[in-house]
């Protein structure tokens, strides 16, 4: 893998999939505009999971949603690179996009319950990708929809077919969005957040679908949480996100047992540890302060972080610390 170090990004020695440069998302609000994503670069090699993760309104879910064009302009406005195979997204007319979506890039939505019609049983909405992009009839698709429900692991799927949203669980509905992306066959899935709300027992049956059906489709999958145990398990590489900026890129092993960035030591203290290995009494960690409102000039963590000095004040660079371990601090030059 070649690096570069301005966009913080490692670009695979294959030809990547996807690839995303100094993207930039701001919104216009009624005090001024606001800056949601500050410059993002990444790249995703075929068949590869990228863990995209930080906390809530880092900018993880309007970096996938500017990936496919979702965001309404105004009021956002978003600047950049996002190619797709070579193809630069940002300058296909619309028509082309609709193409893309559904087909070759699908997205499984956080909530579930909200990103399903209520009004709509679980085939038609299935069957309404396959009847868009593959040309299919009303009964071929209605077919090949409740071939898509049952790979996806819905018990009786074609009994299943004619039933509302309401009327199934929160695991079966998680699993009937999957379908729905899944339907066409994707290049590429972005997964945001697919296990909110789940108990641990759906959540892990959900996790061990996708990754049986990623070996099976030969996936590329970005895979949005803030959930560090779950990275651990899904990931092969890990981007750590804070305030919109992109401040860390390392292969998952090698982020666990050397966090970099002030920002990913903090979230990894502060998860719970299942081998009680925290002293009797001892109360978990946590990262002072919360995330900016006005971002700080320089480095945008600085007024959180327990190692900031005057330098700080100035935007840090890109460091490479080890082979495809890239971070954004002073700490390292």
């Amino acid at each position: 893998m070649s690096y570069q170090a301005n966009n913080l990004a490692v670009k695979p020695d294959a030809a990547p999939l996807l690839e995303v440069r100094d993207l930039t998302v701001n919104f216009d609000v009624a005090r001024g505009q606001v800056r949601a994503v500050a410059g993002v670069s990444f790249d995703l090699a075929p068949g590869e999971t990228l863990g995209l993760v930080g906390e809530s309104g880092c900018g993880k879910t309007v970096t996938a949603l500017s990936i496919l064009r979702l965001l309404q302009s105004p009021p956002a406005a978003v600047t950049g690179v996002i190619r797709f195979q070579g193809e630069d997204l940002t300058r296909c007319p619309e028509t082309r996009m609709r193409q893309i979506r559904g087909d070759r890039i699908a997205m499984v939505f956080q909530e579930p319950m909200t990103a399903l019609n209520p009004v709509l049983t679980i085939g038609e909405q299935v069957a309404e990708a396959l009847r868009l992009h593959r040309g299919l009839s009303h009964p071929e698709a209605w077919i090949e929809a409740g071939a898509a429900l049952a790979r996806v692991g819905f018990p009786d799927a074609s009994h299943r077919l004619g039933q509302y949203p309401h009327q199934l669980s929160g695991g079966l509905r998680q699993r009937a969005l999957m379908a729905m992306a899944l339907a066409c066959d994707p290049e590429l899935l972005i997964a945001d957040e697919p296990t909110t709300a789940l108990d641990v027992t759906i959540q892990a049956q959900i996790l061990a679908l996708l990754a049986r059906l990623k070996a099976e489709l030969g996936l590329a999958v970005l895979f949005i949480t803030h959930n560090l145990g779950i990275v651990a398990q899904t990931a092969d590489r890990v981007a750590v996100m804070y305030a919109g900026l992109m401040v860390e890129q390392a292969p998952t092993a090698e982020l666990f047992r050397h966090p970099g960035h002030p920002y990913t030591v903090g979230l990894l203290n502060s998860v719970p540890r299942l081998d009680f290995s925290h002293p009797p009494g001892e109360i978990l960690s946590a990262i002072a302060g919360h995330l900016p409102a006005e971002p700080p000039s320089g480095c945008l963590f600085r007024d959180r972080c327990p190692l900031a000095r005057d330098r700080c004040r100035e935007e840090p660079p890109g460091v490479e610390v080890s082979p495809g371990h890239l971070v954004r601090c002073w700490n390292y030059v």
